[in-house]
């Protein structure tokens, strides 16, 4: 599906929204594993003004343990064959190339990973046969160990450099460069300078021609900007989130998208104005 198609034009930015059908997520863990409850949230979400709804089965919290395929599978498929039944649009958040196949035969739209398509060999022929939308995000490591690893000579400069390579990999196993997003990784092998680093650098990641999407909502960065606990941090996401539509991004991809969307909608007003 083009992003033409749930593409929100009135502000002149994507709000997605985060479901975690995770027991362990860093701040909504074991919320939304029973599946009514999943889909009541996931359908609240899109109400309230999320273009598009990004669904993940296993945790890429600092730490977290990988999930054994056949949960993954279970926990995702049926959420994304019910929403998209119902006229959602949704994303899958994974590195696993069958839960991407099954996702998108399901009706998911776009797929979202946070290892950039390199954390399974198959992940790039099956984002490319199918045609979706991809976001490329940049990471140093795993979940596991990408907090051990957040030394960088120039993090922009590095991270930008990263997603060129990916980029250009993409292109060549045939996605479209029209169907490509990018995501710095706030949070993912950074430490709270470099996340703040690369926010400021949107516009620069910007003139690389892609679609620029932030993930900062609840972030440990903003909790170490003011002591709040992840579960009391929407303030500071909000806060975030306005200075990232302002500075140029596209996609902002947030936990509570009712409060996070009024946001969006103020700080592309004043950035548009």
């Amino acid at each position: 599906m083009p992003r033409s198609r749930w593409f929100a034009p009135a502000e002149n930015v994507w709000v997605m929204g985060v479901l975690n059908s995770t027991p362990d997520s860093f701040s909504d863990g074991g919320k939304y594993l029973n599946m009514d409850h999943a889909l009541s949230h996931a359908h609240a979400m899109s109400r309230a003004g999320a273009a598009i709804i990004d669904i993940g089965g296993e945790s890429t919290r600092p730490g977290a343990v990988p999930v054994p395929l056949e949960e993954e599978l279970a926990r995702v498929v049926p959420l994304i064959r019910s929403l998209a039944g119902n006229g959602v649009c949704v994303s899958v958040d994974t590195s696993k190339a069958e839960v991407m196949r099954q996702s998108l035969e399901a009706g998911a739209s776009m797929v979202n990973d946070v290892t950039a398509l390199q954390g399974d060999p198959a992940s790039m022929g099956i984002v490319a046969g199918c045609g979706v939308d991809v976001c490329l995000m940049h990471m140093r490591g795993a979940p596991q160990t990408m907090q051990k690893h957040t030394g960088y000579e120039d993090v922009v400069s590095e991270v930008e450099s990263f997603l060129a390579t990916r980029i250009e990999a993409c292109v060549k196993a045939g996605i479209r460069e029209s169907a490509i997003l990018i995501d710095p990784g706030i949070g993912f092998g950074k430490n709270p300078h470099d996340n703040l680093s690369l926010i400021a650098a949107i516009p620069r990641l910007k003139r690389m021609g892609f679609p620029v999407l932030m993930g900062v909502s609840r972030k440990s960065f903003l909790g170490a900007l003011t002591g709040a606990p992840a579960d009391d941090r929407e303030m500071e996401t909000a806060a975030a989130v306005s200075v990232c539509v302002h500075a140029g991004a596209d996609v902002v991809r947030v936990h509570d998208v009712s409060m996070q969307a009024r946001a969006a909608r103020v700080a592309a007003a004043i950035r548009d104005a």
